[in-house]
């Protein structure tokens, strides 16, 4: 589905956005995964070992850092056409128990990392006049709200930008977001139990989301296959929130 794609993919190293990386390069695309984790970036290349696999380490809240990459971009994959916005943190913490710096950790990543990729990566490919597409990862908590509040501002906030840059990025690129319930990831031992219990009690489907489901559906928005749709938000909740 993906044969002569070029992604970028950020928070690829772990969770979800690994799922991302594998399922890509075995559609057939080219990887150029990014994460702050050079252990965890060294892991992946010695799982993948691939030549189709690129690894860089940065840390997308910080604007330089990410603009020094989209500049070796230009030299190096001049050709990408895909991004997928993944990297983010989840402090599992009460708002009343927030600290300002965490506060601007969390939005720094989560909601400030995604626009500074998209913004460079919408440079690149606008001022060229090529097609491309992001796929940014929401969450049901930017929708149903979160025991988390800032986690669920974050979230909330990816599909605002969503539906925004597929309005300033049209006709060339198409911008769509993914909003998974709770995934087995690492991340939801962090979850409340409370919480976790409220998830699954509204929920259609019994089988667990996971991983590769997610990224079932980050590869068909990738992919020829959505040419239509830009500006949605694909719920992956197993029914447990409809809307």
């Amino acid at each position: 589905m993906l044969k002569n794609k070029k992604i970028i993919i950020t928070g690829a190293a772990s969770g979800i956005g690994r799922e991302i990386v594998n399922q890509c390069l075995r559609e057939g695309a080219s990887v150029i995964a990014c994460d702050m984790n050079e252990q965890a970036l060294h892991h992946l290349s010695s799982m993948y070992v691939h030549e189709s696999l690129h690894t860089y380490q940065l840390d997308v809240s910080k604007y330089e850092e990410v603009a020094s990459f989209f500049l070796n971009m230009e030299s190096e994959h001049s050709d990408v056409d895909g991004l997928v916005n993944n990297a983010g943190i989840y402090l599992a913490k009460n708002i009343m128990d927030y600290h300002e710096d965490e506060i601007d950790k969390v939005l720094d990543i989560n909601v400030k990392g995604f626009v500074y990729f998209s913004q460079m990566f919408g440079k690149k490919l606008i001022q060229r006049h090529r097609k491309g597409v992001i796929v940014n990862m929401s969450s049901v908590s930017g929708i149903e709200g979160s025991s988390d509040a800032i986690y669920g501002l974050s979230k909330a906030a990816i599909l605002g930008l969503t539906k925004s840059c597929a309005m300033n990025f049209s006709p060339y690129i198409r911008v769509n977001a993914v909003a998974p319930t709770m995934v087995h990831t690492p991340m939801m031992e962090t979850i409340p139990d409370w919480r976790k219990e409220e998830y699954a009690s509204h929920q259609l489907i019994d089988t667990p989301v996971m991983p590769e489901d997610v990224a079932d559906t980050v590869v068909f928005l990738l992919s020829e296959k959505s040419k239509h749709y830009t500006g949605a938000t694909f719920d992956i909740n197993n029914g447990g929130y409809l809307r």
